[in-house]
């Protein structure tokens, strides 16, 4: 899904210079060049623009749809819109919200926005997202529908038993044991980058599990994996400059930014300067890794060079379809065009390579399903990278049903991917599988189980109740 490029005020500013700082809303803003520009420079290292502007809408004026496991989220609208916006915040309104996901009407917000990172942000640097947000974003007098979670998530009250539960609103202090630059990165990576809001997985309750920090999860229909140092699960195998190169680029002959990945590099990381990617790249690549998994062969190392064509050359494309190289057909029909005959891609890379490549090395096939679904779109830069989606449109001529993508998907892995001893790949991919990520991604059960315990609660209750009723009425004779 595209999403307009950033096209704010970009920071030449340091972000660790000092600020003033304001406990209220100041009669005149700090609004000076530096001010404007850092303020800025941390809303894009926040990747603001990505959920707050809707495809084809008004900068930072909400209105986009955000897959949840609990249903969609509405994103609000933050511009300086007295109507419809956050005009009418103080800079003490603004902090509570950053830091406590609280409005200025004094509701909670989901943590689908990550205020749960956002906490972290220094008192300097929230004066001057704010000083940003009030002045150098163009006020949009327009309402975003209202998120409507089914019941009993539609009780935003219920957040303040989730805060104290789950929420750690204190602001990052640096580590005197560790360099200036792993120190950097980690606020880049804990505060305003929020990483761990979509690599991080979720507990019953959809808190970040911070045993597993950044060890992967699912982020509706596509899953952002292992970024720890881990050498066979997560990013062990890169180099420093590969990885910094992947921030700014979203594009490494073995990974391809698409998804919510791509969105924040088109609109976030690749606007960063060179020592605030190198400092991201250097906390991550310290970063403790979590228990050995079953994966013991890095997920980049998966699959060589090799086609089946041979297989139905000289059928029909009825015949070849109804056959056991039905997989490779529909390979050859939709995919060799760009990918190679082979899967060597192109030479400059552009179209990647699938052997050896991670998305079909993972643990789980759905960022296969999904690029095969929803395609890729992103622009760096002069580059505008892009492949077709292949199931949102169902009446173009490229358009694969659950079935034909399920069978695709499991030559890419038989050919491509991880296989046995024996050959046989590790995943398999059902059509039933397909359709989950076509609607969105997995639902969690805490909505039923939810309704579940208050009907147990308003029964105890109403037993209880009744109970009071009989044994005062005994009392009584």
């Amino acid at each position: 899904m595209t999403r307009r490029p950033f096209t704010h005020l970009l920071a030449t500013a340091c972000l660790a210079a000092p600020l003033p700082l304001l406990a209220a809303a100041p009669a005149a803003l700090d609004s000076d060049d530096e001010t404007l520009a850092r303020g800025a420079y941390l809303a894009t290292a926040s990747d603001c623009t990505a959920c707050h502007t809707a495809p084809g809408g008004q900068s930072m004026a909400g209105g986009l749809e955000i897959a949840s496991p609990l249903g969609a989220i509405i994103a609000t609208n933050i511009t300086p819109s007295k109507s419809h916006g956050i005009g009418d915040y103080s800079e003490a309104d603004f902090a509570r919200a950053l830091r406590q996901g609280i409005r200025a009407d004094g509701a909670n917000l989901y943590p689908a926005m990550p205020y749960t990172a956002y906490a972290h942000l220094s008192d300097a640097d929230i004066h001057a997202l704010y000083v940003y947000f009030m002045e150098g974003v163009a006020p949009v007098d327009a309402p975003t529908a209202e998120t409507a979670l089914p019941f009993p998530m539609n009780l935003r009250v219920a957040m303040k038993g989730w805060n104290l539960l789950f929420h750690d609103a204190e602001p990052l202090e640096d580590d005197p044991e560790r360099s200036a630059e792993w120190n950097r990165g980690r606020y880049l990576v804990e505060g305003p980058g929020h990483c761990s809001s979509c690599h991080t997985p979720r507990g019953f309750f959809m808190q970040e599990r911070d045993d597993q920090a950044l060890t992967g999860a699912q982020v509706g229909p596509w899953y952002a994996p292992d970024i720890t140092p881990d050498v066979a699960a997560g990013i062990g195998s890169w180099r420093h400059d590969e990885l910094v190169t992947y921030l700014r680029t979203g594009k490494l002959a073995k990974a391809q930014a698409a998804g919510s990945m791509a969105e924040a590099i088109e609109h976030s990381f690749q606007h960063l300067t060179e020592d605030d990617l190198g400092a991201i790249a250097t906390y991550l690549e310290a970063l403790p890794t979590a228990e050995p998994g079953s994966q013991t062969r890095s997920r980049f190392d998966h699959g060589e060079p090799g086609d089946e064509l041979a297989s139905f050359r000289g059928d029909g494309y009825a015949a070849g379809l109804s056959g056991d190289s039905r997989g490779a057909q529909l390979y050859s029909a939709n995919c060799s065009s760009c990918h190679q005959a082979d899967g060597s891609g192109t030479d400059d890379g552009y179209y990647p390579r699938l052997y050896q490549n991670g998305v079909l090395g993972d643990v789980n096939a759905t960022n296969l399903i999904a690029t095969i679904l929803y395609g890729v779109d992103r622009e760096v830069g002069d580059e505008h990278v892009f492949m077709p989606p292949f199931g949102e449109q169902p009446n173009a001529f490229n358009s694969l049903n659950n079935d034909d993508v399920a069978v695709l998907a499991n030559y890419l892995l038989a050919r491509f991917g991880e296989t046995d001893d024996d050959g046989h790949p590790v995943l398999q991919v059902s059509a039933a599988e397909v359709q989950e990520i076509r609607e969105g991604g997995p639902r969690s059960p805490l909505i039923l189980l939810a309704r579940i315990g208050l009907g147990v609660g308003v029964v105890v209750l109403a037993l209880l109740g009744l109970w009071l009723i009989r044994r005062r009425k005994a009392l009584r004779r």
